[in-house]
């Protein structure tokens, strides 16, 4: 039970990789395939974003507070 658990953590994280590169190069969010990976990371974001205050530089650290939770998540399901 615990690797079906990893594995779909892992492929979270790609995912939400994937979100953050695509914010750097600026994808076409209209683009079926971002609008598919921001349909499954901006429901997991946005609570982040909540929580967090405005950067004034302009930089989203919702991201990395996410890959903080799922490897904690990891941690807690190994034991």
């Amino acid at each position: 039970m615990f690797q079906f658990i990893a594995y779909v953590i892992r492929l979270y994280e790609i995912v939400l990789l994937i979100k953050v590169v695509s914010s750097w190069i600026q994808a076409d969010p209209h683009h079926p395939f971002m609008r598919w990976i921001n349909q499954l990371t901006d429901p997991v974001l946005e609570p982040v974003r909540k929580i967090l205050p405005a950067n004034r530089m302009g930089l989203d650290f919702s991201p990395l507070i996410v890959f903080l939770i799922l490897e904690l998540l990891l941690r807690m399901f190994a034991f």
